[in-house]
């Protein structure tokens, strides 16, 4: 009885042992398909897309510091100019 138990706790270990490592064998193996096909250049037709920069091909484009953000300056409210009012006051 005692060598039937160690047998099946032998076998349920081999199994889990190799289906662990199957798994991380399929799984290590796509990401490193993956990842190789997105070494390659990339163009407008290609059918890869890492990014929208890379559909668009524009590049980044950056504003300058003293461009507004947007419709209101949010360090120039009325508050915060009275604010800094009175502290100079």
């Amino acid at each position: 009885m005692g060598s039937d138990v160690m047998a099946l706790l032998l076998g349920v270990l081999q199994g889990l042992g190799m289906s662990t490592v199957f798994l991380l064998t399929v799984f290590l193996g796509f990401s490193v398909f993956v990842g190789f096909t997105k070494l390659r250049a990339i163009d407008r037709g290609s059918p890869v897309v890492r990014s929208l920069d890379d559909r668009l091909g524009s590049g980044a484009r950056f504003l300058a510091p003293e461009v507004p953000r947007g419709p209101a300056d949010q360090l120039k409210t009325p508050e915060l100019l009275e604010q800094s009012g009175s502290r100079n006051t």
